[in-house]
């Protein structure tokens, strides 16, 4: 290839990245939002399964203080009916300790029993709260997963073709170039790595280009780059036609 065939090729390659690039800003943020909102929901219904078994706990806790409490009543009523058949008063005095702490045994079951039914009550409102946020963050999920399967069906074919494309004209170009092509790429802005001259001025950095500078670029017996930001300059000429070009190839689409 000549120089010139190869600054054509490079241009080329650097319209059909930028309009993948201009496909990848059309879904802007939405695929990042798609897993974000994912990632919440999947965390809210985690938090949501820790509250209801937290909540199953609970109940099973008051179960096992009614079933206390029934059992300590038990023990009141057995108590009592061996205190009539006590042959002293230390007896007796032993079965009244032992009624007096099952009393209290049941007291406290039911100061605990109430306890539990506040924090049953607190635990519910957090659970629907949760429901509430889930179902919210789920109705949000749908739309965003919406709207970029909208984009990405309009948008598919388009990118797979330039994708395509994109790889024929690297495969075009010398394997050095199209590393120093996609490095330029990666640090300058909106990616753009091969520019035209225009009004006398690098695109996309806009420094002005000496006229002795200009005029070797026109010529197109070697490859020029910006020296304030590296890019690969050619002729406005030269990117017109190119751009004429590829816009019929991206017509069909």
């Amino acid at each position: 290839m000549t120089v010139e065939e190869i600054l054509r090729a490079l241009y080329d390659l650097q319209v059909i990245d930028s309009r993948i690039d201009t496909i990848s800003h059309m879904r802007g943020e939405l695929p990042s939002e798609v897993q974000d909102l994912e990632d919440e929901i999947l965390g809210l219904n985690k938090r949501l399964e820790r509250h209801n078994n937290e909540l199953t706990t609970i109940n099973d806790t008051i179960k096992e203080k009614k079933f206390s409490i029934e059992n300590s009543k038990a023990l009141i009523e057995k108590y009592k009916e061996q205190q009539k058949n006590v042959r002293n008063n230390r007896e007796f005095n032993s079965l009244s300790k032992e009624v007096e702490f099952q009393e209290l045994e049941i007291e406290l079951a039911e100061k605990h029993i109430k306890e539990f039914k506040a924090q049953i009550v607190t635990k519910k409102e957090v659970i629907v709260a949760c429901k509430n946020k889930i179902e919210d963050r789920t109705n949000h999920l749908e739309l965003k997963k919406t709207e970029l399967t909208t984009i990405l069906q309009e948008t598919e074919k388009e990118e797979e073709f330039l994708l395509v494309k994109s790889q024929e004209y690297q495969d075009k170009i010398e394997g050095r170039l199209v590393k120093a092509y996609k490095r330029i790429r990666s640090s300058v802005k909106n990616g753009l790595a091969v520019v035209a001259i225009e009004r006398g001025a690098s695109g996309g950095s806009y420094f002005t280009i000496p006229p002795q500078i200009q005029a070797e670029i026109s010529s197109r017996k070697k490859i020029i780059t910006d020296e304030h930001s590296g890019r690969i300059l050619v002729d406005i000429e030269l990117a017109t036609e190119e751009k004429e070009k590829m816009n019929k190839i991206f017509s069909q689409y």
